[in-house]
């Protein structure tokens, strides 16, 4: 023992001596050093960062972020329904149980295999700003961005009308059956888990000074703790209303007129009428080849192309001889992200107001010219877009007996939202409206009835026109480059569904935004314990800036069908309190 301290300690100083000119890495060295192979469990199979097996079934499969979200979600489809209808029963329930990340009052994005009709099926259930706020009312009042806060960043909410174009074209038992579980937690409480807790606590330190907030999110004085039973009785009759009026219930009469009512007094702009006359819209996912399989995204104004040119940039380089956790595979990935996400920066925005060339973006032939712009053995400090003539969450998987299966991805963006509660509904509403540019003539800029940029995007791979898994990973800038990561771990390194969400994640973060800003030093390139210190040596000496964090990789869940063994499996975040569940 007297030994391996002493080669760590020395280990440590020789850290300390070997990067003196990098001071600011030194805690996250130590951290990694601390860590290296240090896994809290002995595996009998598999890798050995696998946290557990995969879950297998035969009829139908649910992962979600949360344990009593999951059960809900195999107790609809035990009782007869789809996977559709187990999604919205999963995604109400989450709404309620982790609203630090997820609620009525934000938008939606769906990836629908439908297995009669072997085709995929995109929905985009993403709200647009107010009719009434102009690009003008920022200048004149000085706003340099867009508030994170406040009554000035919510648009419309879109997740239940996107509830029910679902269930109106696929859903197979009604509405108020598929709400009731969510319901009956609202009415009788449930236990807050340990994350949602510190989640909470840490978002009240923004939202408490707002109306309302404490009123329904504050048990004897501050948010619930781990274990306390919460209730949502607001809520609850907020969704009764919801399961009997259908969508109107929601966009029209008294729920409505008390959302805009609220606004508009707190110094807002969304109308009555921006409610009234809101539409989600069923469009085509698009997608690349990699490898033999083809991997689906939805287009902009989400940003799920950029994993898409991301896989198409590296799909030249052999990555499973690189190695997992090599420094040459982490620094080819990080650059072909700086490249895709460039693009990112300019191009990805609302399609009705821009003439976006997603197909070109996409292609391979695209990928071939950006690709030049890789060194191999220098990091880039800076990467432009290119020239072209003439974007806090939670997520879920479903499938059912049938065959049918549901990627769908939900949030109010930055954890709980707004901090708009409107009187006794229940919710907070987004502040989507955040994510706008305020730079004229960018494809993002603030219009009046205009989707922001989204960051929320769900994922889905098909192999020989049948589907193959559903999967996504929530958490801003990283869903597009986590979902690249989970296909090249599932398909250039071999792992199973479960060990391609445990593995480590890198995640490389840029002030070149879709809101604005440059990248001009290379970015800062994050690193999760697990990979290799002299990896991440060979990193800082590619010029790299590495950095330690925490909290910031994402949530992920999957569903893999395999149609020789006519099984799925399921995988479950690690890093989170979710599950998957099978029967």
């Amino acid at each position: 023992m007297l030994a391996v301290q002493t080669c760590n300690n020395n280990f440590i100083l020789h850290i300390f001596r070997l990067n003196k000119h990098h001071m600011k890495n030194i805690l996250f060295l130590i951290i990694i050093t601390l860590s290296l192979k240090s896994y809290s469990q002995d595996r009998i199979t598999g890798e050995l960062f696998s946290t557990r097996s995969e879950v297998i079934a035969e009829n139908g499969m649910v992962a979600t972020s949360h344990p009593l979200a999951t059960q809900v979600g195999i107790d609809i489809l035990k009782n007869g329904g789809n996977a559709i209808d187990a999604a919205i029963a999963a995604n109400a329930a989450i709404g309620l149980m982790e609203p630090t990340g997820n609620g009525i009052g934000g938008d939606l994005f769906a990836i629908i295999w439908v297995e009669k009709d072997k085709k995929l099926y995109g929905l985009n259930a993403s709200g647009r700003s107010p009719k009434n706020l102009t690009l003008d009312y920022f200048k004149n009042k000085s706003f340099s961005e867009i508030p994170a806060y406040g009554p000035l960043p919510v648009s419309v909410p879109g997740c239940v009308d996107g509830w029910f174009e679902m269930h109106d074209k696929f859903g197979s038992i009604a509405m108020h059956e598929i709400l009731s579980p969510a319901i009956e937690y609202a009415d009788n409480g449930f236990p807050v888990t340990e994350l949602v807790s510190y989640y909470m606590q840490k978002a009240s330190l923004n939202f408490d000074k707002y109306p309302n907030f404490k009123e329904t999110y504050y048990i004897n004085g501050s948010t619930p703790k781990k274990g306390q039973i919460f209730q949502n009785k607001d809520l609850a009759n907020t969704l009764r209303i919801i399961a009997k009026k259908g969508r109107k219930g929601f966009y029209e009469g008294k729920i409505a007129k008390v959302m805009s009512d609220f606004i508009i007094e707190q110094g807002g702009f969304l109308s009555y009428n921006d409610l009234k006359n809101h539409k989600s819209e069923w469009i085509d996912p698009v997608s690349t080849n990699y490898r033999g399989f083809d991997v689906w995204e939805l287009p902009p104004n989400g940003q799920g192309i950029a994993a898409l040119q991301i896989l198409n940039l590296l799909e030249a380089y052999d990555i499973k001889s690189m190695g997992f956790g090599s420094a040459e595979y982490i620094h080819h990935f990080t650059e072909a992200k700086k490249i895709a996400f460039a693009d990112r920066a300019k191009y990805y925005a609302d399609m009705d107001f821009n003439k976006i060339p997603v197909d070109y973006l996409i292609s391979k032939e695209y990928s071939e010219l950006r690709r030049t712009e890789i060194n191999s053995n220098k990091a880039a400090l800076k990467v432009s877009a290119g020239e072209i003539e003439n974007g806090d969450t939670i997520y879920l998987t479903t499938a059912d007996k049938d065959g049918n299966m549901v990627s769908l991805i939900q949030s109010n963006y930055r954890g709980m939202g707004s901090g708009m509660v409107p009187p006794g509904l229940g919710f907070m509403l987004q502040d989507r409206g955040e994510l706008f540019s305020l730079e004229d003539g960018h494809f993002n800029v603030y219009e009046p009835e205009k989707r922001p940029f989204h960051t929320i995007i769900p994922a889905f791979i098909t192999k020989d026109n049948k589907p193959y898994v559903s999967f996504g990973l929530m958490g801003g800038a990283m869903q597009p480059q986590g979902h690249a990561q989970i296909v090249i771990n599932l398909i250039d390194f071999g792992m199973n569904l479960q060990e391609a969400g445990d593995a480590p994640r890198m995640r490389h973060l840029s002030n070149q935004q879709p809101t604005g800003g440059n990248m001009l030093n290379g970015g800062e390139l994050s690193l999760e314990s697990g990979f290799d210190y002299k990896e991440i040596r060979q990193l800082i000496e590619l010029g790299h800036k590495v950095v330690f964090d925490l909290g910031s990789f994402g949530g992920y869940q999957a569903i893999m069908y395999d149609d020789k063994m006519g099984v799925y499996f399921g995988a479950s975040e690690s890093r989170k309190d979710g599950s998957a569940m099978g029967y």
